[in-house]
């Protein structure tokens, strides 16, 4: 018998706790940035642009890992994404004129929302996964159970 290996409840809740604990973070943070305007709104920009493309990355890395035929083309656009988006957000933390302890702040919230972004995005994919074989072992059970009735109705 097929063992299917799944995520414990309190692993997946840990995983969506520590996701809006950083999400929450992150705006906190950014809402109450001081500063100009201007500056907030690039790095609200900045903090989703990072966030949409760790998706991105994380995904395109499982998918080849699954060996998965993704263009080297998108490969590039995936990781020149994430880097711009990394790269273009560190680069207004660090140019923006706030105290030291504000860009600590945001830095750190910043790359647990990031790591989270992985983490997330494993364990659902993971969860992807768990839910195929599963469906795969459901029909080969139900097609071995068909085959032994027809064998039984043409005995």
């Amino acid at each position: 018998m097929n063992r299917i290996q799944r995520d414990t409840s309190a692993w997946r809740y840990q995983v969506w706790a520590s996701f809006g604990i950083s999400v929450m973070l992150c705006a906190t943070g950014l809402a109450y940035l001081p500063g100009a305007d201007l500056d907030r709104a690039f790095m609200v920009m900045g903090y989703v642009f990072c966030l949409s493309t760790a998706f991105a990355l994380a995904k395109f890395i499982r998918d080849k890992q699954s060996e998965r035929s993704d263009t080297p083309m998108w490969g590039l656009v995936v990781w020149s994404g994430f880097g711009l988006a990394m790269g273009l957000t560190a680069w207004g933390l660090w140019r923006m004129d706030i105290q030291p302890v504000w860009k600590a702040y945001l830095l750190v919230s910043w790359l647990y929302l990031i790591s989270n972004v992985f983490t997330l995005a494993k364990m659902l994919r993971d969860a992807h996964d768990a839910d195929l074989m599963e469906a795969r072992l459901q029909g080969r059970r139900e097609a071995a159970r068909g085959a032994v009735q027809e064998v039984d109705r043409a005995a």
